[in-house]
């Protein structure tokens, strides 16, 4: 492995911008159904909510708790996998667009409600908690991605340690050892005379 393949660049994982983009597109297409449906009485909104008002009646929930702040959070839930969707899904550093093209999204949600859809109320409200629900999805995404990044830096520089260190280990082996001269003299068929011959 050169230098020039260390500093390489690793590709992009096309499975998680693929999956992500395909998943964001399913939900983006729900979120519009909802949104855009002439009446809530369609999706089954008003009958989902009064279920779940019940539900939390029933496990403490303060009366004052009502439809709208049901509806409040219930806005934000549905924005954050939107976020964390298209967090995954846009390249490199380009996550943080999210946080400024699904609040744009978000009202003109709301303004072609107020403009095309008599049965249906525009509040500001609902870009509000819709633009949360999606800053909290993105922040997730960067989040996870952050993670996935450092752990995959730690991976790639063990392996290049190891690499390294086997590329030292291999020039080692083959590195030339000095040779001993009495085996080489017997290999030529010379006797080396090892006793010092006395005089007198």
């Amino acid at each position: 492995m050169t230098s020039a393949e260390d500093d390489r660049r690793p590709p992009r994982s096309r499975m998680r911008v693929g999956l992500a983009t395909a998943l964001f597109a399913a939900y983006l297409a729900f979120v519009l159904w909802v949104t855009m449906s002439p009446s809530l009485d369609g999706v089954g909104v008003d009958t989902v909510a009064d279920r779940v008002l019940r539900v939390l009646y029933r496990l403490g929930m303060p009366d004052a708790f009502g439809y709208m702040e049901l509806e409040f959070v219930a806005n934000i839930g549905m924005f954050v996998p939107l976020g964390f969707l298209l967090g995954l899904a846009l390249p490199g550093w380009g996550w943080w667009l999210a946080l400024i093209l699904l609040p744009a999204f978000s009202g003109g949600i709301e303004w072609a409600q107020g403009e095309f859809l008599p049965n249906r109320v525009s509040d500001l409200r609902d870009v509000i908690s819709n633009s949360l629900g999606a800053w909290i999805g993105t922040f997730i995404a960067a989040t996870l991605r952050g993670m996935v990044h450092a752990r995959d830096a730690k991976v790639l520089e063990r392996a290049r340690w190891e690499d390294q260190q086997e590329r030292r280990r291999s020039r080692a082996r083959r590195a030339p050892q000095d040779p001993d001269r009495t085996a080489v003299l017997d290999q030529l068929g010379f006797a080396e005379d090892r006793a010092p011959v006395s005089r007198r």
